[in-house]
């Protein structure tokens, strides 16, 4: 599918970026059995290859309009596609690029800026941390559909002190030490057993700014992170590691985002050089896991958040480790498919991931599981919001049953 600048965005760095990448694309369809909104609505411009199209007319300077957005918002930016893609089209730069092309053009009507500033500035925010402990409170009172959405509030547990020589480096993020604590913590206290200290660490991984509007304020999120883990790195972590795999992907692409960034740019490939997802690092003490955990016949569901699957392409690695440790875990239908998180798009985007959330729990549930394991915040939130059945990390998962 080629494309044919037109100028100004010729020489537009932004728009060149999305013009290789669309380049790729050969028309052959294989992206839509893939694609979540596709399944849903049938329409060849809520697939990847019809937002393609879309994409390759702002480009090539025919007129955008309100019916782009429409098609390009409703994209959850899952990556199903570049999974199933046999020409390696990397559609999530694309997307990302024609967003902010698309916004300078066209500006977003006032009442969609608003939300997307007033989401950008509560969600991590002490605010956000307020909210959440007085919806707790009145968590029994609430209606089942209000309450699912608010999970229980959890002792994180002791966090081991760093005494061993290995280390490794844990963000927290910005949303996760509110609504699920113990997650960092299990991971900290799995790796202690394993002679592994870990040293918490604060900064939102950028993806919330960026995937709400704010491209520069997500690159400055990215770059005080790398001021303030800079330090750590230098003293030698052997890893830096998130348990919410959205964050991991993310700093994963740090190298990327300040490439050209002369201030920043051989830091940040370094961090991202370091950047591990649970699975990846664990996988690395098979025999002292056999010898401290089983989980024998535990009948679980595990939902692949597209983050890890598809993101990091790390789909199978999670369940390889658990069905390693004598856990069942069950076949999901369709698991390539997006549950409708997406970051904000539950949000901004609730009937589509309404539907999805059903779709995926049906899926999850078939088997019968006595739980739902995931890998990502957003993913554990969402699916939580639409089952009673217990859904949590599968890191807290492990660690239950690790002696």
């Amino acid at each position: 599918m080629q494309v044919e600048l037109k100028p100004p965005l010729a020489t537009e760095p932004l728009a060149r970026e999305a013009a290789s990448v669309i380049g790729r694309c050969v028309h052959c369809g294989f992206c839509n059995a893939t694609c979540p909104t596709y399944q849903l609505r049938g329409d060849e411009l809520d697939g990847p290859r019809g937002r393609l199209y879309l994409m390759k007319q702002l480009l090539e300077g025919k007129p955008a309009g309100e019916i782009t957005r429409l098609h390009l918002d409703r994209c959850l930016t899952c990556r199903a596609c570049e999974t199933a893609c046999p020409s390696g089209v990397e559609y999530g730069r694309a997307v990302e690029a024609t967003r902010e092309l698309l916004d300078q053009q066209l500006p977003r009507p006032a009442l969609g800026r608003w939300q997307r500033t007033a989401l950008r500035m509560f969600l991590g925010s002490a605010a956000f941390s307020f909210a959440l402990t007085i919806g707790r409170l009145l968590r029994s009172w609430l209606p089942a559909s209000l309450r699912r959405r608010i999970p229980p509030r959890e002792a994180a547990g002791p966090w081991p002190v760093a005494a061993h020589p290995r280390r490794v480096l844990v963000p927290r993020g910005c949303v996760q030490p509110a609504l699920f604590p113990r997650t960092d913590a299990a991971l900290a206290r799995i790796l202690e057993r394993l002679g592994v200290s870990t040293v918490p660490i604060g900064g939102c991984c950028g993806s919330l700014r960026q995937h709400l509007d704010d491209p520069a304020g997500g690159l400055a999120d990215v770059r005080a992170n790398v001021d303030a883990w800079w330090p750590q790195v230098e003293q030698g972590v052997e890893a830096i590691m998130m348990t919410a795999s959205a964050c991991g992907l993310q700093v994963k692409d740090y190298g990327r985002l300040l490439s050209e960034d002369p201030a920043y740019a051989q830091r940040a490939a370094r961090i991202a050089a370091l950047a591990r997802d649970p699975a990846e690092y664990l996988a690395g003490f098979a025999t002292e896991l056999d010898r401290l955990c089983t989980a024998k016949d535990a009948r679980i569901a595990f939902h692949a958040p597209c983050t890890l699957q598809h993101g990091q392409r790390l789909g199978g690695s999670v369940e390889a480790l658990l069905t390693r440790l004598g856990a069942k875990p069950l076949p999901v239908a369709d698991a390539q498919l997006c549950c409708g998180s997406a970051g904000a798009y539950s949000i901004l985007q609730p009937e589509m991931s309404r539907r999805l959330r059903e779709r995926k729990l049906s899926a999850l549930t078939a088997g019968g599981p006595t739980e739902i394991l995931s890998a990502n915040v957003g993913c554990i939130a969402h699916l939580g919001a639409g089952t009673d059945l217990r859904i949590r990390h599968w890191v807290e998962w492990l660690e239950e049953h690790c002696s």
